[in-house]
């Protein structure tokens, strides 16, 4: 009888082996490890600088210097209406608006809102149009008798401003379910970033100006709370944010609650950098509410927001490498651990050159380094170092020669290693496998851009899988769910991510999908 050997694992007797009576000496590749040199030539996707799309239209010598564009999205612009107990949408006008944003190699982040004082809605049907300060609430709810909206007239001098009314059922119901049905969509979407969310003005936690109510102009605690609840079990994929001001407890129940701090939402900051935003500038209430949301949280969850607007000098002046009140740029995103900010009037300065967007932009966020690459005959062990401010908040994959490793960048902290895996390669002696960094949330044909300054006379990093046997049946040296070294075949994943049993075999592997 023939014994056929599996990677790892003990001798089968195999009947198929013994007629064939076909034994066969296999070599294998030695552990070796590999020289690498790449410089970060382009902009990270999923951070930094964040312009609107007109501007980031207007703006051709930026295109390269960014890699977001942020733009409030109206729930009445794409509800036709309700049928029975399901939503009716038409999804076109969202779907333009993504399709233009990723034509300039841009991803979007995006926030529905319902309140905007002053705003006037034009083109969508599904709202009330021509009214300065109508609410977005879809007209199939506004239709409804027992649905009463308010008014304010200039509320904090924003100009005249309508509020939805937060006792009607239907719209309770409709809030949630539309952000059900909105992640069910666009979860997975790569073309979208970053989702932000809330009540108020611009969906940012206050109705300054406006006698608050709860129940009638604002959502109640409790139902903000049901709310914040649902959207954490909502997206899985795309992160997703609340305004900062969710820290005032005269309007939201966030701060203070164990259960809801304990949610998985980052943060976006409307008025970054102000004169008097750090404790130490002045008020600082900001900062306060950085903290009193959780000084950890940007380890899980993104850190965002906008450039204050309390003055025309704060937008077009804060990327002047002297600073801005006295704090550059870079010091207020490293202490915030900022991934973007909106910086859409940067251009009408004097500081928004293609080169200064593109340095401010590559400083926020995440930043790889390649600090080990060794391969073997069937597998590649890689480790990367994050050399930016904070981690990495999607999946991403160390990619060699098109498969992924099984464990993902994601949540990589700023100054950690960590080393990747890479299975079910076939690579030869003299071979350089291809190593890029891939992930399903990334546009098409994008990758993440990394450093690497190896020479290829290091030492050997861990992490490469144990070739086992020596001997196979030719032609027919296969892997099942058995161990391959201290890694499990049943363990081994697609480009997916899914768990696909027998498929880490030599040589068998997915190729990257395209989008």
């Amino acid at each position: 009888m023939v014994k056929k050997y599996l990677a790892g694992a003990a001798p089968v007797i195999t009947t198929a082996a013994l007629a064939t009576g076909l034994l066969a000496a296999m070599s294998f590749a030695a552990d070796r490890s590999i020289a690498l040199n790449k410089e970060i030539e382009t902009l990270e996707p999923m951070k930094g600088i964040v312009f609107w799309p007109d501007q980031a239209k207007s703006q051709k010598d930026l295109q390269k210097s960014i890699s977001l564009e942020f733009s409030y999205c109206l729930p009445c612009a794409v509800v036709k209406g309700k049928t029975d107990d399901k939503i009716d949408y038409d999804w076109s006008s969202f779907e333009k608006m993504l399709d233009d944003i990723a034509s300039r190699g841009h991803q979007a982040i995006v926030r529905f809102r319902i309140e905007y004082p002053s705003a006037t809605i034009t083109n969508a049907s599904g709202c009330t149009e021509k009214v300065k300060g109508a609410t977005a609430v879809p007209n199939y709810i506004k239709a409804n008798k027992s649905y009463t909206e308010t008014y304010s007239e200039d509320p904090g001098g924003d100009g005249p401003t309508y509020y939805a009314d937060w006792s009607n059922k239907e719209l309770l119901w409709f809030y949630k379910q539309f952000y059900t049905d909105f992640a069910a969509k666009y979860d997975n979407d790569p073309r979208i970033a970053f989702v932000q969310a809330g009540f108020g003005h611009w969906g940012e936690y206050h109705i300054y100006g406006t006698k608050l109510n709860f129940g009638v102009n604002f959502a109640t605690k409790d139902y903000q709370a049901e709310f914040l609840t649902h959207l954490d079990s909502l997206f899985k994929e795309t992160p997703w944010s609340i305004s900062i001001d969710a820290a005032d407890n005269n309007y939201t129940p966030v701060a203070g609650n164990k259960t809801l701090l304990g949610l998985n939402f980052g943060l976006f900051d409307d008025s970054f950098m102000h004169k008097e935003h750090d404790i130490s500038q002045g008020n600082g209430d900001n900062e306060r509410n950085w903290r009193d949301l959780g000084t950890d949280r940007w380890k899980t969850a993104p850190g965002g927001g906008e450039v204050s607007y309390y003055t025309e000098k704060d937008q077009r002046e804060f990327l002047n490498p002297a600073g801005l009140y006295g704090v550059t740029w870079e010091d207020a995103a490293a202490k915030y651990h900022m991934t973007y900010v909106i910086g859409n009037d940067a251009p009408e300065g004097s500081y928004a050159t293609k080169e200064r967007v593109y340095e401010a932009s590559s400083y926020a966020g995440y930043k790889f380094e390649i600090t080990g690459y060794a391969v073997n005959g069937i597998s590649a062990a890689v480790r990367v170092k994050n050399i930016g401010i904070a981690p990495l908040y999607h999946n991403a994959y160390v990619t060699v020669n098109g498969v992924r490793s099984e464990k993902s960048l994601k949540g990589l902290l700023p100054g950690e290693e960590a080393t990747f895996t890479v299975a079910g390669l076939k690579i030869g002696d003299s071979e350089t496998p291809e190593l890029t960094i891939t992930g399903d949330k990334l546009l098409k044909d994008a990758t993440i851009p990394y450093k690497a300054n190896l020479d290829g006379s290091a030492a050997v990093i861990e992490g490469l899988l144990d070739e086992g046997g020596t001997t196979g049946i030719a032609g027919k040296y296969i892997l099942n769910s058995g161990s391959i070294g201290n890694v499990r075949a049943s363990k081994m994943t697609d480009l997916k991510g899914r768990n696909v049993p027998g498929k880490a075999a030599h040589g068998a592997y997915y190729p990257v999908t395209k989008r």
